[in-house]
Order: C-alpha cells, then sequence, then structure tokens
C-alpha cells in the first residue's frame, strides 16, 4: 500500500508555540513524569477538538513537534472503487483531483486547518489534559512503589478524614485506615508516622498506596531496622503474633551458638526492645526462642507460664497444655491474650489445663477405657485396667495388634492374647452392625448402608451430613466427603475405591 501526504496549497502553515513546551515542561517537572506523557495529553486534547469539528468518525492524527512545539491537524483516507464510509474513503475521482497519481488502496493524507478553540472547547481539553496526567502520575507512582509491599516508609499526616488518615510518602499519597491504626493513636495534620506498606491497588480512586501499623510483618521489619543482627541475617525472626498496642510475642533463631537471640533482641537493659515497644506507644513485646520442636516451641511460647506437661494431635495441630493451678492465670493471660498469642505465634491451637483437672479427667479416661474392655471383651476389672495401663485404650487398638504385642505383657501368654483380639474383633463388627441398622431405622438407602468399603461410621457421618443415597455418595469426590464429614476413619485411596465403587452401576 503506498502512502502519501498531500499539503493543499490552502492550508495555514503552522506557526511555531514554544508556550507549549514550556506549559509541558513545567507539569512534567510538577508531576515529575515525563514531558512526551504531557505533550501525548495536548495531543489527545487536540484530537479530540478536531473530531467535534471534522467529525467523531473521521480518522484525525494530529501529531506536535518535540523540538518547536508547532502542531499538525492530518486526515487520512483510502481510495476505494466504491465509496461507502464518505468520512474516511475517497473515490478514484476525489483523490486524482488531490493527486494526479492516485491509484486504488492508496492512503491520502492531508492536512486540515487548525482547531480554533471556544471557550467549551478549551474546558474539554483542559479536562482530557488533566486526566491523562493523573493518569501518568498514578502510573509512575504504581511502578515506584509495586515492589516496595511489605517496607516500611515514613509519610506526613495530610489530612484526617473521620479516624481516616491521608499519607504524604513524597512521590505519592498513602492510605492510613482507622482499623490500621493502633488503639488510641491520634495523628494531627504534620505529624510523621512510620508505616508498612501492605497493598498498592492501581484502581483505587483515592491513594492507591494502602499502609498498616497494627500488620505483624511491621513489628519484624522494626526489629530488621533496630536490632543489626536481624538486619544482617544472624539473628532470624521466625514469626510475630500482635495484639496492637497491647502486647506481641516474637519468634527469634540462629544458628550461631556463640549468640543468644533473645538477649541480643532485647538488648542492654532492655534498650534494643524498647526503642521498638516505644515506637508502638509502649506495646508489650515478649521474644521467644523458636525451637524446631513443636512440643519445646510451645512451652517457650506460653512463657512466663511454667508447664508441666504437653499432650499434642498432629493431625488436629491441637495441643493441651498442663500447667500448675498457680500458674492457670498467668498461662491465659487477661482476657485470654497470652494463649491466643501463643497460638498464632505457634501455629497450634492450645487449650490450657491445670493438674488438677487433668488428673481428674485422666482418671474418668481410664475409667471409661476400662468399662469398655469389661462390658465388650467379657474380661474382669484387673485384666481391663492391664490393658490400659500398657497402652490400649481402645477396641480399634486391640483389633488391629498382633498376639504377641499382648502376650508380652507380664501374666498373659499368647493363647490368652489370641483370644482377646478375637473377642474385640467380634466386638467391633457387633458395634458396626447396630450402627448400620440405626442408619437403615433412620431412612438411609440399604446399598448406601451396606456398600463394600465404606465403614458403618462413615456412613452415619454422611447421613447426619444430609447424604442418605447411593447416588448421592457418588457424585461426591474424595475432598467433598473429608470437607463435608470431617475426620474419615479411612485413607484416601480407601475412600476413592468405595467411591468408584458406588459409580459401578453408572457404566452397567
Amino acid at each position: 500500500m503506498v502512502s502519501r501526504k498531500i499539503n493543499p496549497s490552502k492550508v495555514i502553515v503552522p506557526q511555531q508555540r514554544h508556550e507549549l513546551l514550556l506549559v509541558a515542561d513545567a507539569v512534567a517537572r510538577e508531576k515529575n513524569i515525563d514531558k512526551d506523557e504531557v505533550l501525548s495529553a495536548l495531543e489527545a486534547a487536540i484530537l479530540k477538538s478536531a473530531k467535534a469539528k471534522y467529525g467523531q468518525e473521521s480518522n484525525i492524527i494530529v501529531s506536535i513537534d518535540r523540538s518547536t512545539g508547532a502542531f499538525t491537524i492530518c486526515r487520512s483516507r483510502f481510495v476505494v472503487e466504491e465509496v461507502v464510509d464518505e468520512e474516511n474513503e475517497l473515490s478514484l475521482y476525489q483523490a486524482v483531483l488531490i493527486d494526479p497519481n492516485a491509484s486504488i488502496d492508496d492512503e491520502i493524507i492531508d492536512e486540515l486547518p487548525p482547531v480554533e478553540f471556544g471557550r467549551m472547547m478549551a474546558q474539554s481539553a483542559r479536562q482530557i489534559i488533566v486526566q491523562k496526567v493523573r493518569e501518568a502520575e498514578r502510573t509512575h507512582i504504581y511502578q515506584e512503589f509495586k515492589d516496595r509491599v511489605g517496607e516500611i516508609v515514613s509519610g506526613l499526616v495530610k489530612r484526617v478524614d473521620i479516624g481516616n488518615i491521608v499519607l504524604d510518602l513524597g512521590r505519592g499519597e498513602g492510605a492510613l485506615r482507622k482499623e490500621d491504626l493502633i488503639a488510641r493513636e491520634n495523628f494531627r495534620v504534620g505529624d510523621r508516622v512510620r508505616v508498612l506498606i501492605t497493598e498498592i491497588r492501581p484502581d483505587a480512586k483515592g491513594p492507591m498506596i494502602i499502609t498498616s501499623r497494627v500488620h505483624s510483618h511491621f513489628m519484624a521489619k522494626l526489629f530488621e531496622q533496630e536490632i543489626p543482627e536481624v538486619y544482617d541475617g544472624v539473628i532470624e525472626i521466625k514469626s510475630v503474633s500482635r495484639d496492637p498496642g497491647s502486647r506481641a510475642k516474637v519468634a527469634v533463631h540462629t544458628d550461631d551458638a556463640s549468640i543468644d537471640p533473645v538477649g541480643s533482641c532485647v538488648g542492654v537493659r532492655g534498650s534494643r526492645i524498647q526503642s521498638i515497644s516505644n515506637e508502638f506507644g509502649g506495646e508489650k513485646v515478649d521474644i521467644v526462642m523458636w525451637s524446631e520442636d513443636p512440643a519445646t516451641f510451645i512451652v517457650n511460647a506460653l512463657s512466663p507460664s511454667d508447664v508441666v506437661r504437653v499432650m499434642m494431635d498432629e493431625e488436629t495441630k491441637r495441643v493441651t497444655v498442663v500447667v500448675p493451678q498457680t500458674h492457670l492465670s498467668l498461662a491465659i493471660g487477661r482476657r485470654g491474650q497470652n494463649v491466643r498469642l501463643a497460638s498464632q505465634l505457634t501455629g497450634w491451637h492450645i487449650d490450657i489445663t491445670t493438674e488438677e483437672e487433668d488428673s481428674e479427667r485422666r482418671a474418668k479416661d481410664f475409667e471409661r477405657q476400662t468399662n469398655l474392655f469389661i462390658e465388650n471383651l467379657d474380661v474382669d476389672e484387673t485384666l481391663a485396667q492391664l490393658l490400659v495401663v500398657e497402652g490400649f485404650y481402645s477396641l480399634e487398638d486391640l483389633a488391629m495388634c498382633e498376639a504377641s504385642d499382648i502376650g508380652d505383657i507380664e501374666g498373659l501368654d499368647e493363647d490368652i492374647a489370641a483370644e482377646l483380639i478375637i473377642r474385640a474383633q467380634k466386638a467391633l463388627d457387633n458395634m458396626d452392625d447396630k450402627l448400620r441398622e440405626e442408619c437403615v431405622v433412620k431412612g438411609v438407602e440399604e446399598s448406601l448402608v451396606y456398600l463394600e468399603l465404606l465403614p458403618a461410621k462413615v456412613v452415619a457421618a454422611l447421613a447426619k451430613a444430609g447424604v442418605t443415597k447411593l447416588e448421592d455418595f457418588a457424585d461426591l469426590s474424595s475432598d467433598e466427603v473429608i470437607e463435608m464429614i470431617g475426620d474419615v476413619p479411612m485413607t484416601r485411596e480407601e475412600l476413592d475405591s468405595a467411591i468408584m465403587k458406588a459409580r459401578e452401576n453408572w457404566f452397567d
């Protein structure tokens, strides 16, 4: 395709307009953006005015000379055999009048007279320029701050609006919302505030830089600024939990055996930790020694309370901590603050109990387990208690073990052990049958109740969740079943096999 630019003799030659360049320079310096972006905004404003005069559908091209400031307005049209779009097409006859050498498919670019800017046009152009410059400014701010999420910055309070604060961060504005302020903090216009950048929102109408003073990461970053060993990576901040403005716990660790991480963070006479505490309005900060052993870490996290015993459930991430009666209130803390922060710090759900309560609970468990064996195994109390003492707490424990495991117990031989295992298995089968019968009575479809590979406990749990038909169970995935009923006494593979068994009729 041949492109030709024709300058009709009647077109007014544009004069130099250095004032445009001066305006662009001034705006670019004020907004700290590229001058070319300002000139592009001016071109967009002139283009809108030109289209208002020459036709909105016309293909108008506006360009500003970057060296002189002069601008030209051109129109582009194509030469076609049959004109359909009069705004952007020319017949060959019309094109030849402009350029004798014109031919079909040529692009004719001719210059148009400059636009006279009336009051409405000038106002419209001003709005476009302001909008374009603002967009360019926000793009530059976003590019500068997008990789700074998680950094601490210092800003001046620019204005306060119903508890929400707008900060002047130099190149941009930051939003410090009321919920991201520490309780009882009261900043005024002109105050300097340190905040953590938590998010950049390029589409926000107001400030796009979201900041916080309550985020746990703020505490960790402040440790980096105030404690050289943390900044150098000699001491590592493993986790942080906070009740902003009141109390915080920080878990620290080092691989250097010659360094005391807790003492280094506290500083001489508490000088280092005091400067951090002052930043948060006197927030009390507990430095906790991190350990790869969860039990040890939990004990450290509950400091200053003493811990007698820790009982952990790895599957549910729950732990029961036994403390002396005199340390119960200390372990729990005011309004549960100490145990709550320790739980957040370690990632474990922590239950606190006293030695007396624990002893009472263990006695009840012992009695319940003993009675379970007496009733279902037809044994005397002495033998039942002996089994519990040796670590057999349920019928499943007995049914799944080998005779040699029980035969090793003093006073028992393998014949008695084998008989106990058989009785445990029969008891479980009877309980299983009884549970299935109850499910049938409750209206669960028999094909689901007696589905091969599906334990009675799972059938009962499914019924409780509203799954009473085989077809409903077959429609589920193993993940959905686990989410629906929680703990499943079977592996994921076994559950998948049971679901495929339920789907067998789909392929008949």
